[in-house]
């Protein structure tokens, strides 16, 4: 699971390895769930478009946006089948999630220390995700975003996360060469794009805040 992750949003960043321009609302860097965050999805023609979002999808039936403290991760087991999900999935709002890096928890010291997980290359992450817009009681539309999890207990970087106990999970990490392919799939279409990401092409720094910060690991 997700629920904290360095947003991309350096124009020339996004130019450079997304092709887009950033978008026209203000977005921040460090995200966490209800933050305005950028998301690519695709527009008329195709051709991908940046958009500022709510990083947690609120369904066109929710009451309020609280709801989408909640539901920032989508289970791909499960996405099909979920009220908050399944209309996103089954209309295929696909989206792109630019991402410098995502943090998950390192247990591996007997108590929780924050990796910042990235790709070797230095590059920005393209993760998989579903948007939905939603229009709140001022009749204003309000779009939001989830990123798509696997099961990663099997995953040689991945299961290194989280406690020792728990289900080990993943964001889905698109290749570049899939992105297109990826927004421009159907429902039917779309679970082949759920797979882990190369093990060997991930790296994570851990550091420990007390008492100053310091590298314990590098992967």
């Amino acid at each position: 699971m997700c629920s904290h992750y360095k947003n991309t949003k350096e124009v020339a960043r996004l130019k450079t390895h997304f092709g887009v321009a950033p978008p026209a609302d203000a977005v921040v860097d460090d995200v966490w769930p209800g933050y305005s965050a950028s998301f690519i999805r695709a527009g008329e023609g195709g051709a991908r478009t940046c958009h500022a979002g709510r990083f947690g999808l609120v369904p066109h039936w929710a009451q309020d946006a609280t709801m989408g403290r909640k539901t920032y991760n989508a289970r791909s087991e499960t996405v099909a089948e979920k009220p908050a999900f399944r209309d996103a999935w089954a209309r295929a709002q696909h989206c792109i999630i630019p991402a410098e890096c995502i943090f998950e928890p390192d247990w591996r010291s007997g108590r929780a220390l924050p990796a910042a997980i990235c790709l070797a290359n230095g590059a920005p992450m393209g993760i998989a995700g579903l948007w939905a817009q939603w229009r709140d009681p001022q009749g204003v539309l309000v779009q939001s975003f989830t990123m798509l999890t696997i099961n990663a207990d099997d995953h040689a970087f991945m299961r290194q996360f989280h406690r020792p106990e728990d289900e080990k999970r993943s964001v889905v990490i698109l290749p570049p060469d899939r992105w297109d392919d990826w927004l421009a799939a159907d429902a039917a279409n779309s679970a082949p794009f759920l797979v882990p990401f190369p093990a060997q092409e991930l790296v994570a720094q851990v550091e420990d805040p007390t008492p100053t910060p310091r590298t314990l690991s590098l992967f």
